[in-house]
């Protein structure tokens, strides 16, 4: 047998993990579509579109890797208020949100960076604290 028969074959086995690579949810901000522990896939940032609104993404924030809705593109001027997500001066229908936050107001402006959000806004540390976030801290779009 050729030496580089195997190598080969471990190669090819191994490219599809060049494209798309396993995440594992961790917390409950994401809750009720992604619950800790479950097992989903993301497709790597250079190998996807754009991130468009209402994806998740795996995004690198101030205290590390998570997983979080993209609500904000380049450009936007987002405001909260109470349970309410309004961008552009137009309300934005999230019909992932099942636990919104009830308090608190604030506006934030995406520049050329996106705004993301966690689906169990009360359990989430994201874009309303962070503010928005470089193209390049958007790592990957979860399939």
């Amino acid at each position: 047998m050729r030496p580089w028969i195997p190598l080969a074959a471990l190669a090819l086995a191994l490219s599809p993990l060049a494209l798309v690579h396993p995440i594992r949810v961790s917390g409950r901000s994401m809750e009720p579509a992604m619950k800790d522990g479950d097992l989903r896939w993301a497709l790597r940032s250079w190998a996807s579109h754009a991130p468009r609104r209402g994806e998740v993404w795996l995004v690198e924030g101030p205290q590390g890797a998570s997983l979080k809705r993209v609500i904000g593109l380049p450009g936007d001027i987002l405001a909260w208020q109470g349970p309410d997500v309004w961008v552009n001066g137009q309300r934005l229908e999230e019909p992932w949100v099942v636990h919104p936050e009830r308090s608190g107001e604030s506006r934030a402006a995406c520049g050329e960076g996106y705004l993301v959000l966690g689906d169990n806004r009360p359990q989430s540390l994201d874009g309303r604290a962070w503010g928005a976030l470089p193209a390049g801290a958007l790592r990957g779009r979860i399939l």
